[in-house]
C-alpha cells in the first residue's frame, strides 16, 4: 500500500490544514523575534559598564603587530615579514583576517598623508546583528563582546546585511558548512584575565582595555588636556555607543568609517522591520491558503 503524502503542497492536504501549518510557523517567527529582542534588550542594560578598547590613533605607528597577533591567536602563520611596517597592508577585514590596519589617504595642513586606522568589529552596546539574527547565532554578552555561536548559524546572512560597520565576513570558498567570522573580542583571554591578542602586541600604547566609562572618561580627559592635539572621538554615541572607542587628530569622515551614522541604536531601527515578521508570514499563509483553495476547485470541476 502506498504511504500517503505529507507534502506541503500536496494536493490531498486539506485547507484547515494548511491553515493551521501556516498559523504555526507564524507563531514560532513571533516567538523568535521576541526572543531576540528581549535578549537583546536584557544584554544590552548589562553592556553598558562592559569592558571596551581606547584606540587613540596619534599613537599608531603602523606596525601591523595587532594583525599579526590576531592571525597567530587564531591558529593561522603570522604576517610574512615583508608585509610588516607602515602602508604594508592589504586594507581588508575577511573571513581569515579579523583585524587590519588600514592606510586611508587624508588632507592635512602640509598635503596629503596616509594616516593607520586599525578595523575591527566595534561590539556595539546594542548590535543590530545580534538583533536581526533569527536562531541567536549572535550574543551580545555581559561583559562586551559580540559572539559567534557557530553551532547555531543557518548561513541566512542577515548580520552582514544589518551591520552598520560591514563587519562580518562569510566563508564563501565552504560550500559544505559555510560560516561567519568576525572578531570576538579575545572573550577567552578575556575571561582568563588576560588582555585581548592586538592590545597585548600593541607596542606604542595605541590601544588601551579597560571598562567602557572608565576609558571614555580618559578620552575626554585627553583632549581636555590637549584640545589642540584631538579633532576626533568616535564610538562615545554613533549607534548608541560602541565598545571599541576611538581618538584622532583627524576629522572622523576621514578615517574611512562611514558615514552619517545615527546616534540611536540600530535594533531600534531594525526592530521596525523585523517585528512585522510575523504578519508577513501569516499574510503570505493566506495567499496560498487561497490559491490552494482555488486550485482545488479547478480541480474538483475537471
Amino acid at each position: 500500500m502506498t504511504e500517503p503524502r505529507h507534502d506541503w503542497f500536496a494536493e490531498d492536504v486539506s485547507r484547515r490544514t494548511f491553515l493551521r501549518r501556516g498559523f504555526i510557523a507564524a507563531a514560532f517567527a513571533t516567538v523568535g523575534v521576541l526572543s531576540v529582542r528581549n535578549t537583546a534588550g536584557a544584554e544590552e542594560l548589562q553592556a553598558n559598564d562592559g569592558d571596551g578598547v581606547l584606540v587613540d590613533l596619534t599613537r599608531c605607528i603602523g606596525c601591523r603587530a595587532c594583525e599579526n597577533a590576531c592571525l597567530i591567536r587564531q591558529g593561522f602563520e603570522g604576517l610574512p615579514p615583508a608585509t610588516f611596517g607602515y602602508g604594508a597592508g592589504d586594507g581588508h577585514l575577511s573571513f581569515r583576517t579579523r583585524t587590519f590596519v588600514d592606510f586611508p589617504e587624508v588632507s592635512t595642513d602640509g598635503g596629503k598623508r596616509r594616516l593607520p586606522v586599525k578595523r575591527q568589529c566595534m561590539h556595539c552596546l546594542e548590535p543590530a546583528c545580534v538583533s536581526v539574527c533569527p536562531v541567536a547565532a549572535l550574543e551580545k554578552t555581559s561583559r562586551g563582546p559580540v559572539l559567534y555561536r557557530e553551532d547555531r548559524c543557518i548561513g541566512c546572512r542577515y548580520c552582514i546585511l544589518a551591520c552598520p560597520f560591514s563587519v562580518p565576513r562569510y566563508e564563501w570558498d565552504n560550500a559544505l558548512t559555510p560560516r561567519v567570522n568576525k572578531c570576538d573580542f579575545c572573550d577567552d583571554r578575556i575571561a582568563a584575565g588576560l588582555l585581548p591578542a592586538c592590545v597585548a602586541a600593541c607596542p606604542t600604547g595605541t590601544l588601551k582595555f579597560g571598562k567602557r566609562e572608565s576609558l571614555l572618561q580618559e578620552a575626554r580627559a585627553r583632549i581636555a588636556s590637549q584640545p589642540k592635539r584631538y579633532a576626533t572621538l568616535f564610538g562615545d554615541t554613533v549607534v548608541g555607543g560602541t565598545s571599541w572607542i576611538y581618538l584622532s587628530d583627524t576629522p572622523i569622515e576621514q578615517l574611512g568609517f562611514p558615514k552619517d551614522l545615527p546616534a540611536k541604536p540600530m535594533p531600534e531601527l531594525t526592530w521596525k522591520v523585523i517585528s512585522k515578521l510575523p504578519f508577513v508570514v501569516i499574510g503570505v499563509g493566506l495567499l496560498l491558503s487561497g490559491i490552494f483553495r482555488w486550485r482545488s476547485r479547478g480541480v474538483a470541476h475537471e
